[in-house]
């Protein structure tokens, strides 16, 4: 088993069900990142980007 390994939140997962994940396959949260996530829209004949949304990734440490 690799001594990292990332998790993310999928959409119909809460954080604390990604973390028991984590826990049922050996690691522990050691880091949490969050990205936001863009989409183009267009708005009077003008493409504009605005958030649509965020990524949630935890990095999991091996248990020893």
């Amino acid at each position: 088993m690799p001594k990292k390994k990332k998790f993310e939140v999928q959409p119909d997962e809460s954080i604390s069900s990604c973390i028991e994940r984590m826990e049922r396959e050996g690691y522990i949260p050691a880091r949490r990142t969050e990205e936001p996530v863009f989409q183009e829209v267009e708005r009077d004949g003008e493409m504009v980007i605005e958030p649509c949304g965020r990524r949630i990734t935890f990095e999991g440490k091996l248990k020893s």
